[in-house]
């Protein structure tokens, strides 16, 4: 593994091959959320290795109260949106619940238009071994996938709620088998989310493509948070695995007030900021 000071982010544009050379070199990934323009430019500019735009635009953008109801043409947007800010970070595009699950035809249509229409190099699909074959099928027509397992939010309903995975001996051996699975169909990295950090260490030094963390413990090849959690932006709830590097929230409703208060008492704009 890498040693020593902070790493420096490689100098030119990051692929699906950068995650396999990082993983042999053991330097960490880094991965963030974004759904529009600025924050995706900022990022970029930081050195942020890969942007998911993800499903989760349907709590932290949208305000609904699970990722089920944003539509494909919602996830085209946002990622059009993306692409414009970036010229370094591999972005890849959530495929939303129902754009894939329904037919084989179907999935290969809207993977295809993430590439095509939102302009990512890669799209992300939540399921294991069942969705191998899928998997193989997409990549063998071009479209690079990014794994998904663990917790998958998108089958919240038949979990019963937002879980810790992989307590149980059952679950652990669909989860080491799922991410042998999903390497042998093709994928170049693989979601582990909500895992017990031991299983996610094991699964993560079994594989030779590598895993991106959340809620899954350090032992992960990389990491991955929503940003509007990671600066504090969204208040609605907090898991316990992210960590707030900002509070954006705050700094938004104090520059809010302060502007009522100017316009309420006429000290906005002043003859600075008006014309003639």
């Amino acid at each position: 593994m890498a040693q020593g000071g902070p790493q420096k982010p490689d100098s030119g544009k990051v692929t699906t091959r950068t995650f396999r050379r990082m993983k042999q070199e053991g330097r960490k990934i880094a991965v963030l959320t974004a759904y529009d323009f600025p924050t995706a430019r900022i990022m970029d500019q930081a050195g942020i290795d890969c942007i998911l735009v993800g499903d989760s635009a349907g709590t932290v953008v949208a305000g609904h109260k699970n990722t089920l109801p944003i539509t494909m043409d919602e996830m085209i947007f946002l990622c059009r949106a993306v692409m414009r800010g970036v010229e370094r970070a591999l972005v890849v595009g959530d495929m939303p619940f129902m754009s894939f699950q329904p037919s084989e035809e179907e999935a290969i249509k809207n993977a295809g238009r993430f590439l095509k229409e939102g302009g990512v190099q890669a799209v992300k699909l939540e399921g294991g071994s069942e969705i191998a074959p899928l998997i193989k099928k997409l990549v063998d027509y071009g479209i690079p996938v990014m794994g998904h397992i663990g917790l998958t939010p998108q089958s919240l309903n038949k979990f019963g709620g937002y879980l810790v995975m992989g307590k149980t001996e059952r679950q652990q051996q669909y989860f080491l088998r799922s991410a042998q699975d999903l390497q042998d169909a093709g994928c170049f990295a693989i979601v582990l989310e909500s895992m017990l950090p031991d299983l996610a260490l094991e699964i993560s030094e079994s594989l030779k493509i590598p895993t991106i963390g959340i809620g899954a413990g350090v032992g992960c090849d990389g990491q991955v948070l929503v940003v509007s959690d990671m600066i504090g932006l969204f208040e609605e709830f907090r898991p316990r695995f992210v960590r707030a590097y900002a509070n954006v929230a705050d700094v938004i409703r104090k520059a809010v007030t302060s502007y009522i208060d100017d316009v309420k008492e006429s000290r906005f704009p002043d003859k600075s900021e008006s014309y003639g």
